[in-house]
């Protein structure tokens, strides 16, 4: 086994995009890593790439779309002697398409990705933090937490669960040496739009649309987090749809998010 040194984070959708530069933005500041995702070949080569970082790294092949994963990382953590400091929920799936159309399967792969691991990793690894008096969640919510999402109804539902979730969470840990926070990204330049159906969609077509690059969203991620900033939204375009979903009426907000998230 790899011999740890410094402080320990999991990042989970480790493999490509936000989970992997999150990674590079954890070990740069003194962490070492766990390194959590399907796909293992990506992992084992950032894991290299972290060695010149100064970082040492952890690859654990983990489909956390299946039931039982989640459990099965955990165990496979408590097998190696490893203490996680710093849970990163960054594990996503989503898909475009009619809710009425869309495959059954999917739906219950984004709900066990994006809520039921994501869950049982922060409920089995938290308590662990609140007993050392130290620690840190970074949950990986989006901008499609602050609205219905139409054709993208189900990812949009899960992404305000973890919002949810996480504020009520970072609220019960006030005084325990625990933070909480939740990014949100909008559109990114990442994989996810290509396995998600999102490439056409007017969100990621339009050029009025700010499409930010994975490395900003998890550098502005990693700042609030390490500043123990609850909510970050990141890049000004985001910042300024969640204010106006705020303030707009409900259809109307709905009816906007819609023509964004419509297939061209």
């Amino acid at each position: 086994m790899t011999a740890l040194s410094r402080p320990l984070a999991l990042v989970t959708g480790a493999s490509s995009g936000i989970g992997a530069d999150l990674a590079r933005e954890f070990a740069k500041d003194g962490y070492d890593l766990v390194l959590a995702a399907r796909r293992v070949e990506p992992m084992q080569k950032l894991a290299d790439e972290l060695k010149g970082l100064g970082a040492n790294a952890i690859v654990i092949g983990s489909d956390l779309s299946k039931a039982g994963a989640a459990a099965s990382l955990v165990a496979d953590l408590a097998a190696r002697g490893l203490t996680i400091e710093v849970l990163v929920n960054n594990a996503g799936l989503g898909d475009n398409n009619l809710f009425h159309e869309e495959d059954p399967s999917r739906i219950a792969e984004m709900l066990q990705v994006n809520m039921v691991a994501l869950t049982e990793l922060t409920r089995t690894l938290l308590p662990g933090m609140v007993s050392r008096r130290r620690g840190g969640l970074l949950l990986v919510a989006s901008t499609a937490a602050f609205q219905p999402g139409p054709f993208m109804a189900v990812y949009c539902a899960t992404k305000a669960y973890v919002l949810s979730l996480g504020e009520a969470i970072r609220h019960e840990l006030n005084g325990t040496g625990v933070s909480v926070t939740i990014l949100c990204p909008g559109a990114t330049t990442t994989e996810f739009s290509k396995v998600a159906n999102t490439d056409t969609m007017m969100l990621f077509k339009s050029s009025m649309v700010q499409r930010m690059t994975s490395a900003d969203v998890a550098r502005q991620g990693y700042q609030a987090f390490k500043a123990k900033r609850t909510i970050v939204i990141t890049g000004w375009f985001n910042k300024t749809g969640a204010f106006l979903t705020r303030i707009s009426p409900r259809s109307t907000v709905v009816a906007l998010t819609g023509r964004l998230l419509k297939r061209t």
